[in-house]
């Protein structure tokens, strides 16, 4: 194979030489079109799939809190986005799109396998609650993982497009067309999928993985999908065109834009005056590019605004997210891409022509300006929801406090001091809020305990060898799973099993590992070496039970005998009432984004399309490291504030925007590339007089080298 792939790309060299040759067609679409689309629809199902349960896989298997989740998956956004012009730059100055496309997809399968990898860790290796032991492994496979996929999703992201259209000769510039149609249904196509299936996949049972989510399997399916879309890219390799670099029109612009501010500061003392900065470039570049340039210059003046929708837009896969998991229901990641496949037809073909014919001038800016202004409303709508939720969370302690619940597991008076807690039954109904440790006395015994600050526990009271124990388990809290913990109260060692799960032997007195269920209504069989029986308990969406299996438990009467005590409630708020964020948001991507693209496309030069579309990435690339910035350095007590603060900096953004918008003029590359194109008469007149000077002196060159001749001859 990796013989084979050498041989292929050190045969591009000779490949790139040739003069271009009409390939195989069917219906007039070249055949080497079919393997890109395949791999484009691959990769895309790679890239979503793996992120839609990224921030999940930080916060439940790496045990990161929402703020440092939030950051490290946008930083890695922003990474995806950054790659891009690097990837532009090696493509179309070194290798050639081909090779670029090869070499960096062999990178990105990479990073997805060590994905998949740093998810895996054995039964043997794991905490009471199904985390790793070793954390520190994981989290740097995790990173390297992530750093190359951020290099190989970013750098084939400008490549793939092109070496599609690259495929058409001029001829065939309507299934040139039609093919980026294809080829964006594919991406589209993909992201829907990989949104639907990979969370699915996270729910599953996987053997020793069943303590937490398997995500093993999530990263697992993301990363054989992307080792197919290499193996289907370069099984058409002897089918493509490969254009040969011609030069990176990128280079040349950064070129042309330092040179003109190098110059003009050579210059500051000069009494000299241009008539736009760029014309300081003119002693070393010619007009045409310099004009060519300052089109550019305009349009990124206007990309400065624009990081903020995607700092909003790119916290669905983050915030949003974290916030899905404190709801009731199925997960909602599949919304935006569904949305989008129906929006965009509906917008452009209903949308549009009704304001068209209500006689409103609705130009791109515009658009983009209402599309800032929607997201801005999805979040103050997410803000909204945010309030609803927090009614329904438990308060869990502060840093000073902690919390504790008291499980009796004797028939003796149990109470606390400095709260006047009493408790007759098997536990306390709510967690006790402390600052200071507490006295507990059972009967005639009193016991101090002093807790962690900061952590909800489980506090056992039970005899032991005819003495009153105490026994205290911190009880971790999640939200957006089925989390079960058993206490055995019985006088033998017990065995618990649901599925696949299995909580190992839990000793008499003593509490078993947290079981993270994927059903509301599991079967849990208890059983030892006497005995056997199955009980089932109803859970809601995001509820924590404590199951105690009483002193007096027996086999024959194991449903009535087991005491389910809740520690977490259910989510009630629906996740139904997300579908309106995702509805504005989405509306704000297809009014913002898609004219965002035609716009710049239809503003920029012929030959600087691609400098338009690394600015526009770039924006994406910004809007994600203002997240992170957020997140690390705004400190605010509640999630909805962090909302409206985001939605508040959109809408004062969206306005200097629309200023912007008000004062930038329109205007035709192509006309002005004629202009400059053909040249002034001033222009005419300078080159006719250098062509004579010219003349003069190749005449004077051959006169002298004739008389230099006749005296040589002479000679």
């Amino acid at each position: 194979m990796l013989c084979n792939l050498r041989e292929l790309l050190c045969a591009d060299a000779e490949d790139l030489k040739k003069p271009r040759k009409k390939g195989a067609t069917i219906f007039g679409y070249p055949i080497s079109i079919f393997f890109i689309v395949v791999n484009e629809f691959c990769e895309r199902f790679s890239y979503y799939g793996m992120r839609a349960v990224l921030v999940l896989y930080f916060k439940y298997f790496l045990k990161w809190d929402d703020d440092l989740a939030t950051s490290i998956y946008h930083t890695f956004v922003a990474l995806c986005y950054l790659t891009p012009i690097l990837g532009a730059i090696v493509a179309d100055s070194w290798l050639g799109k081909f090779k670029t496309i090869v070499y960096l997809s062999i990178v990105y399968t990479v990073g997805q396998v060590i994905m998949a990898v740093s998810a895996i860790h054995d039964i043997t290796d794991t905490n009471r609650d199904g985390t790793p032991d070793n954390m520190t492994f994981h989290v740097a496979l995790s990173m390297v993982g992530l750093a190359l996929i951020a290099l190989g999703t970013g750098g084939i992201k400008p490549c793939v497009a092109a070496f599609g259209g690259d495929q058409f000769d001029d001829s065939q510039e309507k299934q040139r067309s039609t093919f980026f149609s294809i080829f964006y249904l594919s991406i589209n196509a993909g992201s829907l999928l990989s949104t639907v299936i990979t969370p699915i996949l996270r729910a599953q049972e996987c053997g020793i993985h069943a303590k937490e989510k398997c995500y093993p399997l999530a990263f697992g399916v993301p990363a054989a999908l992307m080792v197919v879309a290499l193996l289907v890219f370069i099984l058409g390799s002897g089918m493509y065109y490969k254009a040969a670099p011609k030069g990176n029109i990128l280079l040349e612009v950064c070129k042309c834009i330092g040179f003109a501010i190098s110059n003009r500061f050579k210059n500051r003392r000069s009494n000299i005056k241009k008539a736009h900065w760029l014309d300081w470039a003119e002693d070393r570049y010619d007009k045409l590019l310099i004009a060519q340039v300052k089109m550019v210059v305009k349009v990124l003046f206007l990309y400065i605004p624009l990081p903020m929708f995607w700092a909003l837009f790119d916290q669905q896969g983050s915030r949003w997210t974290l916030q899905a998991t404190t709801m009731d229901g199925d997960f909602v990641s599949t919304v935006n891409p569904i949305l989008i496949l129906v929006m965009v037809p509906v917008v452009d073909s209903v949308i549009y022509p009704l304001i068209a014919k209500c006689k409103i001038n609705f130009t791109p800016l515009k658009k983009m300006t209402v599309g800032m202004f929607m997201a801005a409303l999805a979040f103050v709508s997410a803000a909204l929801v945010q309030i609803q939720i927090d009614k329904t969370l438990p308060t869990f302690p502060s840093s000073t406090e902690s919390q504790v619940k008291l499980i009796n597991m004797m028939d003796t008076t149990t109470t606390t001091d400095n709260s006047g807690y009493c408790f007759h039954s098997q536990s306390s109904e709510e967690y006790l809020t402390f600052k200071e440790p507490f006295h507990l006395t059972v009967g005639a015994t009193t016991h101090v305990i002093s807790l962690e600050k900061g952590t909800r526990n489980t506090q056992i009271v039970f005899r032991e060898e005819g003495n009153v124990s105490t026994r205290t388990v911190s009880v971790t809290a999640r939200y957006g799973s089925f989390i079960i913990i058993f206490v055995n109260g019985f006088h033998s060692d017990l065995n618990v099993t649901v599925g696949s799960l299995d909580t190992g032997i839990i000793e008499p007195y003593n509490v078993s590992e947290y079981l993270m269920v994927s059903k509301g209504n599991p079967q849990f069989r208890i059983k030892n070496n006497a005995g056997e029986c199955v009980y089932t308990q109803t859970l809601g969406f995001g509820s924590s039970y404590t199951l105690i299996i009483p002193s007096d438990f027996t086999f024959a009467n194991c449903e009535q005998s087991i005491k389910a005590v809740m520690d977490i409630s259910p989510n009630t708020v629906h996740m139904a009432w997300l579908i309106p964020q995702y509805f504005l948001i989405t509306a704000g991507e297809v009014v913002f984004s898609v004219t965002g693209l035609e716009f710049s496309y239809s503003q920029a030069p012929s030959n600087m399309k691609s400098v338009l579309q690394a600015g526009w990435l770039l924006t994406v690339a910004v809007g994600n490291i203002i997240v992170l910035i957020v997140a690390e350095a705004v400190e605010l007590p509640e999630q909805w504030a962090e909302y409206i603060l985001f939605a508040g900096l959109l809408v004062a953004v969206c306005i200097v925007f629309a200023l912007m918008a008000y004062l930038y003029t329109y205007v035709d590359p192509a006309q002005i590339e004629a202009q400059f194109a053909q040249p002034e008469p001033e222009d005419k007149e300078r080159k006719k007089s250098l062509e004579m000077e010219k003349r003069g002196s190749r005449s004077s060159s051959v006169s002298s080298t004739h008389e230099k001749q006749g005296k040589a001859t002479k000679m």
